[in-house]
Order: C-alpha cells, then structure tokens, then sequence
C-alpha cells in the first residue's frame, strides 16, 4: 500500500530534479552561443525546445504540489476546527 508522504517524496525529489536539469540546460545554452556550426545550432534549437517543456512540467507539477498542500492546510483546519489564524498558528507549534 502507497503512503502519501511516499508520493509526496517522491514528487518533491522529481521537482528537485527537474529544476537541476533546466538550470544545467541553460548553462549549456549559455556556454554554446558562440558556437555557429549548423551541428550546434540544431542542438542549441532541441535543447531550447526541451527547456520550454521542462519548464512548463515543472510549473504544473509546482501548481499540483501547491494544491494539494493547501487542501491539506484545509482538511486539517477542518478537522481540528480552527476558526481563526492564531487557532491554525497555535495547532501547528504545539504539535511535535
């Protein structure tokens, strides 16, 4: 049986990987602009192709992560019945 603090690992891990590849992909764009060979420049275009792709996954993927933390801030004010902020400050430092 899959936990969800698995999933969310799981998740939170792919996020971290996916920002270090566009970071390493961008540097690499970076460093091979001056390179003008037809070889390059198809490259560079691929690469710039997969950087837009990556970065549009990221931010769905950030979007979902955002989601669901909020659903979750709101299930647990739910069930605790915290009716103000400080009521949700107070759980959430008194908690281990």
């Amino acid at each position: 049986m899959d936990h969800p603090e698995h999933g969310t690992h799981d998740q939170e891990r792919l996020i971290a990987d996916l920002r270090q590849v566009i970071e390493n992909a961008e540097e690499l764009l970076r460093n091979t602009d001056k390179y003008t060979s037809t070889l390059y420049q198809s490259a560079r275009a691929r690469l710039e192709v997969a950087l837009v792709a990556a970065m549009a996954e990221l931010s769905r993927f950030e979007e979902e992560q955002l989601t669901r933390m909020m659903a979750a801030t709101e299930a647990a004010n739910a069930l605790c019945h915290d009716q103000t902020g400080e009521a949700r400050l107070l759980r959430a430092f008194s908690q281990p």
